[in-house]
């Protein structure tokens, strides 16, 4: 059984496994005649392999209780996979670098701080959506098309927030 705690997210900590999107630290500039504020190109859409196109969804999730225990992480090895909060909703993000298979002292457990999202490259390993405190709403952008992108991989894990 692994046991992590989950630390605050940073970009350079979620380095390793893809893009964390956050507004209040990216670069802006102004359009639509200065009435609105684009945050630009904030991770890397990856579509890869034959008749891969860009899906673009919302999920509902359903809150987990802590300890959040786990029996496997799922890697999509075709694209990657964004999760945006649309109502500040925190979620535990746990992740082990891209591998045939997880090295237990790679997995890294971390909690968003609702305003927060992620960007999973593709194969990099990582947990089910796992929401705190209330259902959330999700915007969700990944790959859709012809291939296995699913792959799940056995591994019991125990993740408690930090501090």
């Amino acid at each position: 059984m692994l046991n992590l705690t989950a630390v605050p997210l940073t970009p350079e900590a979620f380095t390793p496994f893809g893009d964390v999107i956050d507004a209040r630290s990216s670069a802006a500039f102004p359009i639509n005649a200065g009435r609105t504020q684009r945050h630009h190109d904030l991770a890397r859409v990856e579509t890869l392999g034959e008749c891969a196109h860009t899906l673009i969804n919302i999920f509902v999730s359903q809150p987990i209780s802590l300890p959040l225990e786990l029996t496997f992480l799922e890697r999509h090895p075709l694209g990657s996979q964004t999760f945006m909060p649309l109502h500040q909703e925190r979620f535990i993000v746990v992740v082990a670098p891209l591998g045939e298979a997880i090295n237990p002292d790679d997995v890294r457990a971390f909690v968003t701080d609702g305003r927060q999202g992620v960007n999973y490259r593709a194969g990099t390993w990582h947990a089910i959506q796992s929401v705190l405190e209330r259902e959330g709403e999700f915007l969700v952008v990944d790959r859709g098309g012809e291939g296995n992108n699913c792959e799940e991989y056995p591994l019991k894990i125990t993740v408690t927030l930090g501090e």
